[in-house]
């Protein structure tokens, strides 16, 4: 049972909540002892957060998941965590979370308690209303980095970076749509109801605007932002962007992958690289080309 426990917590999407140490690496704080462990625990936080949602909204979708084809091998739909263990590991987790998020930093604690809210609300009706499920999930990457913010002094972090973070959590989300309405194809509305709101050319057109949006506002980031190198340099990172929308739309369009996103990133060797490189590149260009 303890392993159905850890599995319907699903580590392998905690790195999701990279996006809480958003702010300490772009604020240039990475070198900072006290801010580097306030954000880690803060990222530690938001994991244990998530994974509470994760095992809610398995017990609440429990019967259209025992129909999927994928699934239904989760550990609450196949019956291998029984689903009053479920909700009180959820319950335990979510109050113990919430207690140090608090005696962290007040701030944190709202924000952090807003994030469990939005996905409480998003797994009992928001799932259901089309577009709008799309953009409760990009509210929750925006909140990852909000969490961040209140953790550190802040300096120079750019509010780009929030525009930057909700339009590839949007690409994502809308590309998510589109591998699940092909993978299930005519039993898509037993599995997720909102999907009869969605066509695949509408979703096409949303994630073509989307990721057109993603690249003109991280480059707008690295020659505008004021916390940028004055030389331009953050302006060398653009490449890796646009090859990481690319590679990520071939994944949708022409592999039918990406229903689950976070299994591309240990899976999809060409992803990982760019993510890599394009990791390397902000800190090189912060931390060595900026005085």
């Amino acid at each position: 049972m303890i392993i159905a426990l850890i599995k319907s917590m699903r580590p392998r999407q905690w790195p999701k909540n990279v996006f809480v140490l958003a702010a300490l690496v772009f604020d240039r704080q990475l070198t900072h002892p006290v801010a580097l462990l306030r954000s880690v625990i803060g990222f530690v936080l938001f994991c244990l957060l998530s994974s509470s949602v994760y095992l809610i909204n398995d017990v609440m979708d429990v019967e259209s998941d025992r129909v999927h084809p994928t699934k239904r091998n989760r550990p609450i739909a196949s019956g291998k965590l029984p689903i009053p263990e479920a909700i009180a590991a959820a319950s335990i987790i979510v109050v113990v979370t919430l207690v140090i998020s608090y005696f962290l930093s007040p701030l944190f604690f709202f924000i952090a308690f807003g994030y469990f809210l939005s996905n409480l609300l998003y797994s009992k009706w928001l799932k259901h209303v089309p577009l709008i499920d799309v953009l409760i999930l990009a509210s929750g990457f925006v909140l990852r980095v909000a969490a961040g913010v209140s953790l550190i002094n802040v300096q120079r972090f750019s509010p780009w970076l929030y525009v930057v973070t909700t339009l590839i959590a949007l690409y994502i989300g809308f590309g998510k749509r589109r591998a699940e309405l092909v993978l299930l194809e005519d039993n898509a509305n037993s599995h997720r109801a909102v999907l009869q709101s969605y066509s695949l050319p509408l979703l096409d057109q949303l994630i073509t605007i989307v990721s057109a949006m993603t690249i003109m506002a991280y480059s707008m980031y690295t020659f505008s932002a004021p916390n940028v190198p004055d030389n331009h340099t953050m302006m060398l990172t653009i490449p890796f962007v646009i090859y990481g929308i690319f590679r990520y739309l071939y994944l949708i369009q022409i592999k039918h992958s990406g229903g689950a996103p976070e299994e591309l990133v240990f899976s999809d060797r060409p992803l990982q690289v760019t993510v890599l490189l394009f990791g390397l590149s902000v800190l090189v260009v912060f931390y060595f080309f900026t005085k």
